[in-house]
């Protein structure tokens, strides 16, 4: 038994109080860093006020196993024992949430072993990472910005009109579909905008119904392309 405890104890951390509250605070800002790029960056429907605040509980409590462990294997096995006791139930809906918890993990470990420039590094280059994918919206793929469906009565000979005033509000216009009813007295159009200035979408719904041969305008906010 003395021999199982000498190597466990073996190379122990210095765990004197000075450190203890210096790492112990250190993970709490980086925690509340992290916490408020992800309240300010945050678009998706799953926002959680408790998720927010375990963002900077969790380096906290990393760090201080971390200390506990102190490199001692009884202690180490003895705290694997209590954490497969307790089950821990939660879904992350988003995976941009699942990168956040994993962030604070790395950054709660680098505090406990007293790695605080690291700690302190690995969180300001995470957040610049967050905050441009976030703010250079990386990755979407949106292409248009507005669905314009349209019942045109005139022939479609004359279109090239419709598509000039169309090209006025936007930078592209892709006519997605084109139903001609059977007399050919008229013809459902549904064109996919990107507009040159979204704000004026309703200027572009009210010119466009006093086009001769034009009716029946209805439009559609394009959403982002789904994603699996």
């Amino acid at each position: 038994m003395e021999q199982l405890m000498k190597f466990g104890d073996t190379a122990p951390l210095p765990t004197d109080i000075p450190t203890l509250l210096i790492a112990l605070l250190l993970a709490f800002l980086c925690g509340q860093l992290l916490a408020w790029i992800y309240m300010y960056t945050h678009t998706g429907l799953s926002y959680s006020r408790t998720f927010v605040s375990s963002l900077i509980i969790m380096p906290i409590t990393v760090a201080l196993v971390m200390m506990i462990l102190d490199n001692n294997i009884v202690t180490a096995f003895s705290l694997l024992a209590v954490f497969a006791i307790v089950r821990f139930r939660n879904i992350l809906r988003d995976t941009l949430d699942t990168v956040y918890i994993l962030s604070l993990i790395v950054i709660g470990m680098a505090c406990g072993t007293q790695k605080f420039t690291t700690a302190l590094i690995g969180t300001l280059v995470a957040g610049s990472v967050l905050i441009y994918i976030w703010f250079t919206n990386f990755g979407a793929r949106q292409r248009y910005d507005l669905i314009l469906n349209l019942n045109w009565s005139r022939p479609l000979s004359s279109l090239e009109a419709l598509e000039q005033f169309l090209d006025r509000h936007a930078f592209k216009t892709h006519l997605a579909s084109q139903n001609t009813s059977h007399d050919g007295s008229s013809t459902q159009l549904s064109y996919r905008l990107l507009l040159r200035n979204p704000d004026r979408t309703q200027d572009l719904l009210n010119e466009i119904a006093e086009i001769q041969g034009v009716s029946k305008v209805s439009s559609m906010v394009a959403e982002d392309e789904s994603e699996v």
